[in-house]
C-alpha cells in the first residue's frame, strides 16, 4: 500500500504532481515503514530523516508510556525539543496534524502524530487507509441495526434524548426522550458527543471531578465537501490524497476509490475542508461563510491539484454539476497539549452507567478507530460488571480539575437539527447555530 502526498508548489505541486510512501508487501513492521521512508526522496533528505531518529526511537523503545507524556507537548515544541528541522513539519506534520485532527501543529499535541506513527511502527498494516464500499446509512448503520433486531433489541430512531433522570443514590433512574416516553435499563451506555453530554448532565452530578473534566474538552469544527463533475479526472489517484493545501486537508475521487460512486465518465470527489476556522488556525472563519465562497475556495485549490483538467491549462475545464458542503461545527475533541488527561474512563462513578465515544480514553484518540474501540472496551466494563469480575478501575482525575462548588442544572439540547446532536448538516442558514 502507500500513502500519496501532493507535493507543495516549489516542487511541482503547482503542475499537478504528487510523491508517495511505498509501503512494501510482506514485509513486517517497522521494516516495511523504513523502507517507505528511505525510499521517497522527493520531501525529506536523508539528512532530515536521520534527524527525525531521536524523537522516535524513544516511542519505538517506550511505546504508549513515551506517547502519554508527549501529549504536553505541541507538535511545534516537540520539534524543538529534538531538534527536529522545521522542514520535516512543512512536509510531513501539517499534512498529518490536519487530517488527523483538523489542526495545524502549532496547536496540535504531539501525541496524536506519535499515536499515528506508533500504528505505522508496530503494524505492518497500520498506515493502510479504506473506504466503505458505499455511503453510511446503508452499509455502516442498516447492518448494525439488522444485527441488534436480529438478536431481539430494539433501534428507535427520531426519538430525541430530553433529560437523564436520576435515583437518590445518583444511578440513573430512567432517560426521558422529548416526545414524553421514557426508557428504563438495567446499565445505559452513552456514547454521544462530549460537547452534547456535557448539555445533559443531571444537575446532582454536575460537582462531581469525573464529570467536571469533561469541560477540559471541546469538539473541533471541521466542513467536509463532495463536488460532482461533468467529467472523469484522469489524473485522479486510486486512494486517499494529502493535499498538503493551506485549506484541505485530504481528500479522494471516489468515483474511483468507492464502488457505489464507480465510473467511467464523471468524478466525484470528497474534500477535508480543514482548518476551518481561526481558532484551529485558519485565516477566516469559513465554517461561518457561504457554500458558494468554500466551494469556490476549493475549486481554486483543486485547480493546482488537477491544473490540466480544472484549471486554466485546459481550455475545457471540468464543470461542476453538483455541490454539497456539510458543516460539523464540533466533531472528534481537539487534542490540544494537555487534553489526554481529562479524558474519562469508560468506567464511571455511576452505578448503571458506561461511557463510549472517541473522547473516553483509549489510545487511538479521536478517530473512527477510537470511537470503535472505546465502545468494545464499554462492552467490557458492563460484562464484567454482569459476570461479577474485576474489570476496569475507575482513572483518576487530575488534580488540576476544579470541582463545581455549586450544582448546575443542565441546559439540555436545544433545536432537532442534526447539528444540535453533534451532527453535520447542510446548508448556508445553519451557519448562525456554528456558535451556539
Amino acid at each position: 500500500h502507500r500513502m500519496t502526498f501532493a507535493m507543495n508548489d516549489d516542487q511541482g505541486g503547482a503542475n499537478g504532481k504528487f510523491t508517495s510512501f511505498e509501503f512494501p508487501d510482506k514485509v513486517p513492521a517497522p521494516l516495511n515503514m523504513a523502507a517507505a521512508i528511505l525510499g521517497n526522496t522527493e520531501m525529506l533528505t536523508l539528512v532530515e530523516k536521520i534527524k527525525m531518529v531521536p524523537g522516535l526511537l524513544p516511542m519505538l523503545i517506550r511505546g504508549q508510556d513515551f506517547i502519554d507524556e508527549q501529549d504536553e507537548y505541541s507538535v511545534s515544541e516537540f520539534m524543538e525539543k529534538y531538534g527536529m528541522p522545521g522542514r520535516i513539519n512543512d512536509e510531513i506534520f501539517i499534512a498529518m496534524g490536519k487530517a488527523l485532527d483538523f489542526i495545524d501543529p502549532e496547536d496540535l499535541s504531539m501525541s496524536v502524530i506519535l499515536t499515528a506513527m506508533n500504528r505505522f511502527i508496530n503494524e505492518s498494516d497500520g498506515s493502510q487507509t479504506a473506504f466503505l464500499d458505499g455511503n453510511q446509512p446503508d452499509r455502516l448503520c442498516a447492518p448494525i441495526v439488522d444485527h441488534v433486531k436480529a438478536r431481539g433489541g430494539t433501534v428507535m430512531l427520531g426519538k430525541a434524548l430530553a433529560s437523564i433522570e436520576v435515583n437518590d443514590d445518583d444511578s440513573i433512574q430512567c432517560i426521558k426522550m422529548a416526545d414524553g416516553s421514557e426508557v428504563r435499563a438495567d446499565v445505559y451506555v452513552s456514547a454521544m458527543p462530549v460537547d452534547v453530554l456535557k448539555r445533559v448532565i443531571p444537575t446532582r452530578w454536575s460537582t462531581m471531578p469525573y464529570f467536571c473534566q469533561l469541560n477540559e474538552l471541546e469538539g473541533i469544527p471541521v466542513i467536509n465537501v463532495q463536488i460532482w463533475f461533468d467529467t472523469k479526472l484522469t489524473s485522479s489517484i486510486d486512494g486517499l490524497c494529502f493535499s498538503r493545501s493551506p485549506l484541505l486537508s485530504v481528500y479522494a475521487d471516489m468515483s474511483t476509490c468507492c464502488a457505489e460512486y464507480a465510473s467511467d465518465t464523471n468524478s466525484m470527489v470528497e474534500l477535508v475542508f480543514a482548518p476551518c476556522t481561526i481558532k484551529a488556525g485558519a485565516e477566516r472563519d469559513w465554517i461561518s461563510a457561504s457554500d458558494n465562497d468554500i466551494i469556490d475556495a476549493t475549486m481554486g485549490e483543486l485547480a493546482r491539484l488537477f491544473p490540466n483538467e480544472i484549471g486554466s491549462n485546459t481550455p475545457n475545464p471540468a464543470q461542476i454539476t453538483k455541490s454539497t458542503v456539510v458543516r460539523v461545527p464540533r466533531s472528534v475533541y481537539a487534542a490540544t497539549p494537555g487534553r489526554n488527561k481529562f479524558r474519562p474512563s469508560q468506567a464511571s462513578p455511576i452505578s448503571n452507567l458506561v461511557l463510549a465515544g472517541d473522547f473516553a480514553s483509549q489510545k487511538f484518540l479521536g478517530s473512527m478507530e477510537g470511537a470503535v474501540l472505546s465502545g468494545k472496551l464499554a462492552a467490557e466494563v458492563i460484562c464484567d460488571g454482569a459476570a461479577g469480575r474485576d474489570g476496569m478501575e475507575l482513572k483518576d482525575v487530575d488534580p488540576s480539575v476544579k470541582s463545581r462548588k455549586d450544582e448546575k442544572k443542565p441546559v439540555g439540547i436545544r433545536g432537532d437539527t442534526p447539528i444540535a446532536f453533534g451532527g453535520g448538516q447542510q446548508g448556508d442558514a445553519n451557519a448562525k447555530e456554528v456558535h451556539v
